[in-house]
């Protein structure tokens, strides 16, 4: 049975593929068509999953999408009856697109559906809809290594609900409690993100990049006006200090007011105040995610938790939960966001809907996220030939030894290989890597390759065995969804001892891996399993035969407001568009040196 999840319209559209439980394809748009966050309906990530699984669309038994369009458009309108007439502006932005493009959404789809397949018929039951946190929960529960688990799902807002709590048993999944719009730690953290001068939806990691660098000032400030908290995790905001019901912005005049400060602008100066302000929301969040679980582990007994939703991106909040949750009990779906939803709405139909028989193993069924397109020697070579760019193919165990005394030597590295990944980590098949050990690296990557803000830290890639060497790492990581320690023996500097603030924190080395070193010690860490990752983890063992040390810089191959690249062309652009040292894919290496004549 084949089952292709969709999810599109709003944010971070795709599609996935299902034949029975099997994941064949999950891939977003923004892969293809280079728009970031890509919205449109997901024609080309459709197209490349039917063609992964060799098949026509008229093969696929079901077609799902990832939310009920009407419940949504019943949200809009009667927020705009409760706001009334303050909401007169979004109103008359919202509800012509609404009635134009979305609220007859079904149409909308079979149209698209049948432009990529003209002889696919919609017969009355081969086009669902799950709602929104229903996908959600299916992606974090159905793809998990447990049999029995509670749910968390946190986000900004699904049709009506921003928070759900599942539990998961075999094929089923039901609804124990959820918190509705407008009250949501999604849209609470999309408030500062929009306040701190960042993209809602997209910028969020941000935020929490930018955490800590300051000291929580305004963390009681917050409490105080803006969220009633309680034991158990619930909550209420404060609507009167937020414009997302009835206005276009996030924040208006008495957010700003609160907080003694504009909102900030795009290409304005980062101040102390904003790193404050950061490191304040970041520590409610933390905060409200702990009560939730602490509540859940508690009144129903978990001894497993699964998560998603966008909030479940969050890595640092994530790193907290593990104090709750002992060895292998905590999974987090690697595409956690909207792109995920897809994902989840075929797995709801395939158990939930029809009843089928679910069996679960040691494993996950998300096959390290490793589920895009995947491209040949022969096909790189033919386009790198093309467009008459030098290079040079080696043998596999050459190719390795050559990537590892590359990175030795400080080069930093394009790695294309294999599968891309599902979701908005890279994890080393569409990678830039590095060395770990230079202390100069964040800055050089940072300037030179990514073109991003100067205190965005880099993730560390570290063989599974030897993770425990230099993190407190409570479990394997293999998503790079969970934040934890570098290990006091390997730090060059005592917390206490770091008298500097803000961005003059940046001049300290603070360990012997000072590239992957977050300014509190803190690392966001993938965990590379020889079983699971065979491929990167022979490259980062090969490293470790040279170096003596198992961990590499590895970050997202694209630049600044890019999506990550998908073909050898998108790489290629990419290498030549950028002071990147080193572009190897597929076993050819391409040298920069070489490209401009400097052998």
């Amino acid at each position: 049975m084949y089952i292709l999840g969709i999810s599109a319209y709003f944010h971070d559209s795709a599609a996935c593929l299902l034949r029975d439980d099997v994941i064949i394809a999950a891939v977003q748009e923004e892969r293809f068509s280079r728009i970031k966050n890509d919205e449109a309906f997901p024609v080309r990530a459709i197209a490349y999953c039917l063609a992964e699984a060799g098949i026509q669309l008229t093969q696929v038994h079901y077609v799902v999408f990832y939310e009920k369009p009407f419940l949504k458009f019943e949200r809009l309108v009667e927020t705009y009856l409760a706001t009334v007439p303050r909401g007169l502006l979004s109103y008359l932005k919202a509800i012509p697109l609404w009635i134009r493009n979305k609220i007859f959404m079904k149409k909308q789809i079979i149209t698209a559906l049948k432009s990529i397949a003209p002889d696919w018929e919609y017969n009355g039951g081969n086009l669902l809809f799950t709602e929104h946190h229903q996908a959600h929960a299916a992606s974090a529960f159905f793809p998990s290594p447990y049999q029995k688990a509670i749910i968390l799902t946190v986000d900004g807002v699904g049709e009506w609900t921003t928070t759900s709590v599942w539990r998961g048993d075999g094929n089923s999944l039901d609804l124990i409690k959820e918190i509705k719009f407008p009250h949501s730690v999604g849209l609470l953290y999309a408030a500062f993100t929009y306040y701190l001068g960042f993209k809602v939806n997209s910028d969020e990691y941000k935020v929490m990049g930018l955490a800590p660098y300051g000291e929580p000032q305004y963390e009681q400030l917050i409490y105080d006006h803006l969220i009633d908290l309680k034991h158990d995790g619930s909550f209420r905001l404060e609507m009167s200090y937020f414009n997302y019901m009835s206005g276009l912005t996030m924040t208006g005049t008495r957010f700003e007011k609160l907080f003694g400060h504009k909102a900030r602008k795009k290409d304005e100066e980062i101040t102390r105040f904003h790193m404050d302000v950061a490191s304040s929301i970041q520590k409610v969040t933390e905060m409200i995610m702990l009560k939730m679980v602490r509540h859940i582990k508690q009144k129903y007994q978990a001894d497993k938790l699964c998560l998603a939703g966008g909030v479940a991106l969050n890595c640092v909040a994530n790193g907290k939960l593990l104090e709750e949750f002992p060895f292998n009990s905590l999974w987090i779906q690697p595409a956690a966001g909207d792109a995920g939803g897809a994902l989840g709405a075929a797995y709801f139909i395939y158990y939930q809907h029809l009843k089928r028989d679910r069996r679960v193993s040691e494993r996950d069924k998300m096959q390290n996220a490793l589920l895009g397109p995947v491209f040949s020697t022969a096909s790189v070579s033919a386009l790198l030939t093309e467009r008459k760019i030098r290079f040079r193919v080696y043998s596999d165990e050459a190719y390795f030894k050559k990537v590892a005394a590359l990175i030795d030597q400080g080069k930093v590295i394009g790695w294309f290989s294999g599968r891309m990944e599902f979701g908005p980590r890279a994890l080393g098949a569409r990678s830039i890597i590095a060395d770990s050990r230079n202390e100069h690296m964040q800055a050089i990557i940072n300037q030179k390759i990514k073109f991003r803000e100067s205190f965005r830290p880099f993730a560390p890639a570290v063989l599974e065995e030897r993770a425990d060497t230099f993190f407190q790492l409570a479990q394997k990581s293999p998503y790079m969804l969970l934040v934890a320690p570098v290990k006091h023996q390997h730090r060059l500097i005592h917390q206490s001892a770091t008298e500097e603030r803000g961005f003059a924190m940046l001049a300290r080395k603070r360990s012997v891996l000072p590239a992957i070193t977050h300014v509190d010690f803190s690392a966001r860490i993938q965990t590379v399993s020889d079983a699971e990752h065979p491929v990167f983890h022979h490259l980062i063992s090969t490293f470790f035969n040279l170096t003596g040390c198992p961990v590499i810089v590895n970050t997202s191959f694209n630049v600044k407001d890019e999506p990550i690249v998908c073909t050898p062309e998108d790489a290629l652009n990419c290498f030549l568009g950028t002071e990147m040292d080193i572009l190897a894919i597929e076993n050819i290496i391409i040298d920069k040196k070489e490209l401009n004549g400097n052998n």
